[in-house]
């Protein structure tokens, strides 16, 4: 309980001691927006960081050479709300996450995800849905990366399982031509959502894969886009999980 008290403790001190870094960003952005932009992403990283070090996660991270230094479409399994934390803690470049329409409503913690131009994504209005997919469109085309969680809600089913992939949030790669970038994830679920509300240290891999640019593939592999996203996910996944078992191999 002690992690999950530290970790609580330091996202709420950070949203709310954190006030008037948002009014003095909101000035600078009028001045340097990019410079504000970039303060920004370091700024939450930091927090992001620190959050992961008090919950004691080993981290490994493999392929992380692999990511273009361009805007790119990330996207991964999802199994923990820690995902968050761990894969936007790499970014090197402005990326913008796409979340759940009912995260808006949160007061600080969604104008700073606004901020980070984050997106909200309602699931249940095909119509406010293509609206966020086009504003995730645009920030491609402007050099913001985009990641997203393609199964639409995080998976509580075997460790080792992946829900469906939805085609939809693909179409960001596919109409900018941006690399799709797979991120696969395990153990995430043992840091906290397995033994809730506790919070234990554990071992996590996170994997970047080769680059998918939609137009250098077949046309059949780009009818089923997700599902050959998903496949690559799920390879990675069950190698790690290997590899998890035989904590000398890493």
């Amino acid at each position: 309980m002690i992690r999950f008290i530290g970790v609580v403790i330091v996202l709420l001190g950070y949203l709310i001691f954190f006030i008037p870094v948002l009014i003095f960003e909101w000035i600078l952005g009028k001045f340097k927006p990019k410079t504000r932009d970039y303060h920004s992403l370091r700024l939450v990283q930091g927090v992001f960081k620190l959050m992961l070090k008090i919950t004691g996660v080993d981290l490994v991270v493999i392929g992380e050479e692999l990511v273009p230094d361009e805007p790119v479409l990330f996207i991964g399994n999802h199994r923990s709300f820690f995902d968050i934390l761990i894969t936007y803690s790499r970014c090197k470049n402005l990326t913008g996450y796409v979340a759940k329409k009912e995260m808006e409503n949160i007061p600080l913690l969604s104008t700073w995800m606004k901020r980070l131009y984050c997106l909200f994504l309602d699931r249940s209005n095909p119509k406010e849905g293509l609206k966020t997919i086009l504003k995730a469109i645009e920030y491609v085309k402007n050099g913001i990366s985009i990641c997203i969680f393609p199964e639409g809600t995080r998976n509580t089913g075997d460790e080792l399982s992946i829900l469906p992939f939805k085609d939809g949030s693909l179409k960001i790669a596919e109409k900018t031509g941006c690399a799709i970038v797979p991120m696969s994830l395990n153990n995430t679920a043992e840091i906290f959502e397995n033994h809730f509300p506790a919070i234990r240290k554990t071992r996590v891999i996170l994997e970047y894969g080769t680059p998918i640019y939609p137009k250098e593939l077949d046309a059949e592999t780009r009818k089923h886009l997700g599902a050959h996203c998903q496949e690559v996910i799920q390879n990675t996944i069950l190698k790690n999980a290997t590899l998890l078992a035989n904590k000398k191999e890493l």
